[in-house]
């Protein structure tokens, strides 16, 4: 059975060395305890969300969480280029779908992105309840993917401040339907930062490509059919780590 990965943000400051012991409490620390139900003997990851973890073995489970022996350090490189989506807002949980699976795939960063087209509509009193579910889901599904570095999901943006970040970028793509060109076939950067945007149900409108395209953005497509917001993102990212 794959160990389980609980995260500790505290472990960054503590550089764990093997034969060290490391202290997995608050949150995390109940569920392992309460809810997995882990006992002495059993084998976890521990990791800070940022790229470095350990591996160990349960040494106690109590109330105040789990007491583990650092049998081995762990560091997650991170790579030369970064990848970002832009995933526009969407209906229901597919955003959240979305981000649950860009992050198992290996996004770095998820930028939510109130196209005008959007039907899902972040207002000002629904922006911190949005965010966090977000970034609950990113982590969540960062440790169901075991993975040591969480994904960044940063605030949203609209449509000019997109443009901004891909005219910033090393490499910007917006997927899109009428497009000629295969994502497959884009030259890529050999480090920097690579832009994908992601389009709502209702499409991209024509004012936002153009800012896009003003920005230096290119537009792609992942594939002969039209996909959801949901899995167009995911597909392009997979691709792009192929490569």
């Amino acid at each position: 059975m794959t160990d389980a990965l609980f995260l500790l943000e505290s472990l960054a400051s503590t550089s764990p060395q093997v034969g060290g012991e490391v202290l997995v409490d608050g949150s995390e620390g109940h569920h392992a305890v309460a809810v997995r139900r882990l006992r002495a003997g059993e084998r976890v990851l521990v990791a800070d969300g940022s790229g470095g973890g350990v591996r160990g073995e349960v040494v106690e489970a109590s109330k105040a969480g789990l007491r583990v022996r650092v049998t081995e350090v762990l560091t997650e490189t991170a790579r030369p280029v970064r990848l970002v989506v832009a995933q526009a807002l969407a209906k229901g949980d597919r955003a959240e779908l979305a981000v649950e699976m860009l992050t198992e795939v290996g996004v770095d960063e998820v930028v939510p992105w109130q196209a005008s087209r959007s039907v899902a509509r972040w207002s000002a009193d629904r922006v911190e309840r949005g965010l966090g579910r977000w970034r609950s889901t990113a982590r969540e599904a960062a440790k169901q993917s075991r993975r040591l570095r969480v994904p960044l999901v940063s605030d949203p943006v609209g449509t000019k401040a997109l443009a901004a970040r891909l005219a910033a970028a090393d490499l910007a793509l917006v997927l899109h339907e009428d497009a000629s060109a295969p994502i497959a076939e884009v030259p890529l950067p050999a480090a920097g930062e690579v832009v994908v945007v992601v389009g709502p149900e209702g499409g991209i409108s024509p004012e936002e490509l153009a800012a896009f395209d003003e920005a230096g953005a290119r537009t792609v497509r992942v594939g002969d059919h039209v996909l959801r917001t949901s899995t167009a993102g995911v597909v392009a990212l997979a691709a792009l780590l192929n490569r």
